[in-house]
């Protein structure tokens, strides 16, 4: 029998800039706006009416409601990249006030970990959403509805209301400020509510948003951020059917140099994250430990850190190592810190 030989990646070396310009990457991330709207600008109208019918005024269930909760602290932004598989686990030991902004695709691999996030994002109002809550978990449907009563759902007004009629705990709302001047007229007409999250087309983006714009983090963390599918051609860190026919696919190059296949539309999301990090104020933390957030063939972008998650919750416990020291000074401990 011959031993497979190890393979050892390492993160590619760092470039100031993209290799096209700023402007190209928000062109590419806004390529398919114009489609998405049209197409579902419909069913945005008439998911908006049954769920204000459902909930009545909006803003009394406004995302608003959050705003400062995470004040001057990191938070951690979850996609549902395969690359979660290798580090979700270690989320449960985040740290006490750390929030955690999942999109809801996570939501019965998170549970599952015993790791919930603080938040659950919805943007997509299609019927998928309500499917996707227990797709691929250990449990039945209707067990992880059943966990859903001590959760935290924050959704776009115009999301499937079946999933708010499923949902058990507490909802909040956003509006979503897309370029369509009809849509923004109709939705006005049946409530104004200006509470907005810019999210690129994707909820990781809302999630990003919420994260940053409301809840007020210092820091964004990125996990499961990746864009692409598996080297294994697996796109969740769980089995799914999208895993049994890729369809077609483009490439890019992810962060250790190795070319990946991705669909258009996540190659268009993460030119979109791209160019956040390359315009907005903020530390960024690639710690997806994959994917292809940030990555060029001449290297990754220099506007996001690059950790694995472990050595990014170790940089905020040095105090760890002073503990003794801290409160039995009579030990006379020699350990220093640097």
């Amino acid at each position: 029998m011959v031993k497979k030989a190890e393979v050892y990646l390492s993160y590619q070396g760092l470039i100031s800039e993209p290799p096209v310009a700023r402007s190209a990457l928000y062109s590419q991330a806004c390529s398919n706006d114009g489609v998405t709207i049209s197409s579902w600008r419909p069913t945005w109208i008439k998911h908006a009416k049954a769920n204000k019918k459902r909930f009545g005024a909006f803003k009394d269930h406004s995302l608003g409601q959050l705003w400062g909760k995470g004040l001057y602290r990191p938070a951690i932004i979850a996609g549902a990249g395969p690359s979660l598989k290798g580090n979700a686990h270690l989320l449960k030991d985040r740290g006490e006030g750390i929030p955690l902004v999942s999109c809801l695709h996570n939501f019965h691999y998170l549970e599952d970990l015993g790791c919930p996030a603080d938040y659950y994002v919805s943007l997509d109002a299609g019927e998928v959403v309500v499917e996707e809550v227990s797709e691929g978990g250990q449990r039945s449907a209707d067990e992880y509805w059943a966990l859903t009563k001590d959760r935290t759902l924050i959704c776009y007004i115009g999301t499937h209301p079946e999933l708010l009629e499923k949902w058990q705990g507490r909802v909040l709302f956003f509006n979503c400020p897309v370029p369509d001047d009809e849509l923004k007229k109709a939705l006005s007409e049946i409530e104004t509510f200006g509470c907005h999250v810019s999210n690129g087309g994707n909820v990781l983006g809302a999630c990003l948003y919420i994260a940053k714009g409301y809840l007020g983090a210092s820091d964004i963390v990125f996990v499961g951020a990746d864009f692409c599918f598996s080297y294994d051609h697996k796109f969740h860190a769980w089995d799914s059917k999208y895993d049994k026919h890729l369809g077609h696919c483009v490439s890019l190059t992810d962060v250790y140099g190795v070319r990946r296949l991705t669909w258009q539309s996540y190659a268009n999301f993460k030119a979109w994250f791209d160019h956040i990090a390359l315009t907005v104020p903020g530390t960024w933390v690639n710690a997806t430990e994959g994917g292809c957030l940030g990555s060029y063939p001449t290297g990754n972008l220099a506007a996001f850190k690059y950790m694995d998650l472990a050595d990014v919750f170790k940089t905020w416990r040095m105090l760890e190592h002073t503990r003794k020291q801290a409160f039995e000074p009579e030990a006379d401990d020699k350990t220093i810190l640097f």
